[in-house]
């Protein structure tokens, strides 16, 4: 596959002969080669990735790295409207209570997402801060602190009046302290996963705009709009239509819910909810959390409740934000930022959650097909973890004796919600 070091375009050779040619996001043309057409149908490719979410595109990246050939794909596009990873922002954190395993995780993902930053044009990781405050010392908050000390990661506590001056923003009344990140942020999402799609059929991958059936009775292969492809390994990373594909293994254990967020226009003229005045923030609430993300690149003022809504069909439902969701948003709004008070919503965005019983991810080899990897159940936390989670399915496919973390295994994702990862 050729590349050009002067325009973001993917040149393919052999494009004109095989006319297997599909466009991403901002121009990016992705085909098979005349040396990939020249394969036998059987196993063409050593892996193909199924869903080009950020847990897909992370897990082709890895792939691509260890010197596989990769077959992306994706039947509604990278990061889509419909798809988990979509939307402008998304919270990187490592506060997880005594998860130190997410701790660990998002703290290595950080190096991976601003290197992925420093290669765009326009910039995918804000280093706002992340500020996490609680109404007293909580198991939560006094596990977070402990395992930040454990793994010798920085973590500011910061009492009342500290909060009060530093952050004039937030009324703070009725909080006891605060956890403060300095180093993590906000990603830019759907503008991150189209970046690495990019990167990764600039380096020789291929991306293909195509809908991907479950795997066929040999367990290597799979329909891909109606064609027969091959490969040593299949990972399906499809966020809430994995179900779909395997329903009697998944259906039972993926839990798809609704989830409504709000933008908010600060006042004109008044910079200091904007990036650069103000941090991202969650307020622990008793367990009843709220969460949001200054005004970035003038989108507004998102605020959102991390609480599972219903069951959600992501091709049919409609997405449009509740009057309910509106009036809770803004009773909050108003209690918490008293500059904000009036302000008008200006935007909303309903997307889903694909939820395992915990809030655990679901990363493992399926129990009849040794080589089919299923990657999924970000939980509304996974996306700063693309990264890693990449990294553990491309472990498995990798290494035929690798086994799950435990943690992320089939065998641990019950039939009933009982979330505990926060």
């Amino acid at each position: 596959m050729a590349k050009s070091n002067t325009t973001r375009r993917a040149v393919v050779a052999g494009i004109a002969a095989t006319g297997a040619a599909s466009t991403l996001p901002g121009g990016v043309v992705a085909a098979q080669s005349a040396k990939e057409t020249s394969h036998s149908p059987k196993r063409a490719w050593d892996a193909i990735v199924v869903g080009a979410g950020v847990f897909g595109a992370w897990t082709a990246t890895q792939l691509q790295r260890a010197g596989k050939k990769v077959l992306l794909m994706d039947g509604r596009g990278p990061a889509s409207v419909r798809a988990s990873s979509g939307g402008e922002t998304r919270l990187i954190r490592s506060d997880y209570g005594a998860d130190a395993i997410y701790t660990k995780m998002s703290t290595a993902s950080l190096a991976e997402w601003k290197k992925l930053s420093d290669d765009a044009g326009l910039p995918l990781f804000n280093q706002t801060g992340i500020l996490f405050f609680f109404h007293e010392m909580v198991d939560y908050a006094r596990a977070s602190i402990e395992t930040h000390k454990r793994l010798k990661l920085p973590l500011e506590v910061l009492d009342a009046a500290a909060l009060r001056k530093g952050f004039p923003q937030f009324d703070f009344s009725g909080i006891e302290f605060g956890l403060y990140e300095v180093g993590f942020g906000v990603l830019m999402a759907r503008r991150s996963v189209i970046r690495l799609v990019e990167r990764f059929v600039h380096a020789g991958g291929t991306y293909r705009h195509a809908e991907a059936s479950a795997p066929l009775e040999d367990g290597h292969s799979l329909m891909v709009d109606g064609r027969r492809e091959s490969a040593d390994s299949i990972i399906y990373a499809c966020g809430p239509w994995m179900e779909r594909l395997f329903p009697e293994l998944l259906a039972p254990r993926l839990f798809i819910t609704r989830q409504e967020l709000a933008f908010v226009a600060p006042p004109a003229g008044n910079s200091s909810f904007a990036h650069g005045s103000l941090p991202a923030w969650a307020d622990y609430n008793g367990g009843d959390l709220f969460y949001g993300v200054p005004d970035i690149e003038g989108r507004g003022f998102k605020i959102a409740n991390d609480q599972h809504g219903p069951a959600i069909d992501p091709d049919t439902e409609d997405r449009h934000a509740s009057e309910a969701t509106y009036s809770k948003l803004r009773e909050y709004l108003e209690m918490r930022f008293p500059g904000l008070k009036g302000a008008p919503f200006v935007g909303e965005r309903v997307c889903q959650y694909t939820n395992s019983s915990n809030g655990d991810f679901l990363i493992d080899r399926h129990p009849g097909f040794s080589n089919i990897i299923l990657v999924g159940a970000g939980s509304g936390h996974g996306f700063k973890h693309g990264p890693e989670v990449g990294r553990f399915a491309a472990a498995l496919a990798l290494d035929a004796t690798a086994t799950a973390e435990p943690r992320f295994s089939l065998s641990t994702k019950a039939t009933v919600q009982n979330r505990t990862v926060l």
